[in-house]
């Protein structure tokens, strides 16, 4: 059995995949893979990805050159989530500029608890923007 035959896609032929830096473990980014893009990463050594919104294989980085590199891959026990640990060239993963695509966090009133109380919840960004993506994007 081919290695890709082992693996669950859902009913669109695709498997969700998580990308998380290899040195500091922190989850930058969450993405679509088909069983071409999956194939031509481990090919590449770089993940590559299928975009749901413009229906076409996405190397990641192709207009941003934020590259990820791929250092190891794994599967859940399913087989059904793909983990890519990963070097994130030029550290941002995110089209907003961030490292992160995670950078929304729930947040509260100031009482420190760590679920807010109802009605005051909200998202926040909590983490800076490194690079302006009008410069990143031209």
């Amino acid at each position: 059995m081919n290695w890709l035959d082992e693996l669950k896609w859902d009913d669109k032929g695709l498997i969700p995949a998580i990308a998380q830096d290899e040195k500091t473990g922190k989850v930058l980014m969450f993405a679509w893979m088909n069983r071409e893009s999956l194939a031509m990463s481990i090919e590449m050594g770089r993940a590559v990805y299928w975009s749901r919104s413009r229906s076409k294989i996405w190397p990641k980085g192709e207009e941003s050159g934020h590259v990820q590199k791929i250092k190891s891959l794994r599967v859940d026990c399913d087989k059904d989530v793909i983990l890519m640990s990963i070097e994130q060239i030029g550290g941002i993963a995110c089209h907003t500029g961030r490292e992160s695509c995670f950078y929304f966090e729930l947040t509260g009133d100031s009482s420190g608890s760590l679920i807010p109380a109802e009605g005051s919840k909200h998202w926040q960004a909590v983490e800076p923007v490194i690079k302006n993506p009008d410069e990143i994007y031209k």
